[in-house]
């Protein structure tokens, strides 16, 4: 079974996520190829799709919305999965007594669930290195502003172990698709 792990990230660590799921998934004999979303070409060779970019303002990655809007047809007609990374700290609920995973869930998601009906749509804490070099029109602006900048915490927060077993789960799910598919 031929599994593409797509993904967008602006500093690193959402590109992380991905090659740990890739890795989990290719250690457990999946033939595994992960690739940028915006570079993926051909998508319907493949069996089955994760798909995983950061979050930032709560939308999910341009380059991944595209790459599901692009592929929807080979998407929705075969094993897909979702992932969004980007709440930082390990809070799980905020200071108004809000899911951290419900509240910071990417407006897209709705949409995209709709058109290619996911197996599942999973939100991981993300990182942030106050030092990185800001990307785009927001993080500059965020920059020049002290209180906001500090007000974020900083540090790797993904939790390795949860997106291991998320990953297991995707290897369970197709192994027992392929046992039905031959029965």
């Amino acid at each position: 079974m031929k599994v593409l792990v797509a993904y967008a990230s602006r500093h690193g660590a959402t590109k992380g996520i991905a090659e740990r799921v890739a890795q989990t998934l290719e250690r457990r004999g999946l033939a595994v190829t992960l690739e940028q979303a915006d570079r993926v070409r051909q998508a319907e060779t493949y069996d089955a799709f994760v798909v995983g970019g950061c979050a930032y303002m709560f939308h999910w990655a341009r380059e991944c919305t595209a790459f599901v809007r692009r592929n929807e047809h080979a998407l929705a007609g075969r094993p897909t999965w979702l992932f969004s990374s980007g709440p930082l700290g390990t809070d799980l609920v905020d200071e108004k007594g809000r899911d951290v995973m419900v509240t910071t869930r990417p407006k897209e998601f709705d949409e995209l669930a709709e058109r290619v009906h996911p197996r599942d749509q999973r939100i991981f804490f993300g990182a942030w290195d106050p030092g990185a070099k800001p990307v785009g029109l927001m993080e500059r602006f965020v920059g020049l502003m002290p209180a906001a900048k500090n007000a974020m915490p900083a540090g790797d927060f993904r939790d390795w172990p949860a997106i291991e077993a998320w990953a297991e789960g995707i290897v369970s799910e197709l192994r027992m698709q392929a046992v039905t598919a031959a029965s």
